[in-house]
């Protein structure tokens, strides 16, 4: 795991280790479970909502600017990384 960043953000000490440019795992927000950065929005709603369908600029829209396109797009490309990466390593048969 990446180090443990600390920011102060509006007036609040804010940590967080780092899974990607936008998405983050902070201490005290959900559980550990990854967020975007800087808000307490867990990124596996977003992905249920682009598994069902939605398109990706309604998502964004529907966040009022407080999750990017970009964000949406790496939290995709992270949990399909690391659902490649868990795995097993198949032999031929």
């Amino acid at each position: 795991m990446k180090r443990l960043m600390t920011e102060v953000v509006g007036g609040e000490l804010y940590q967080y280790y780092p899974l990607g440019k936008h998405v983050v795992r902070a201490l005290g927000v959900s559980g550990g479970r990854p967020t975007f950065k800087y808000t307490r929005i867990e990124i596996t709603g977003t992905l249920e909502r682009l598994a069902a369908g939605e398109d990706i600029d309604e998502i964004v829209a529907g966040y009022r600017g407080k999750v990017s396109r970009a964000a949406i797009i790496e939290a995709a490309r992270l949990v399909t990384k690391q659902f490649v990466k868990t795995l097993p390593h198949l032999e031929p048969a």
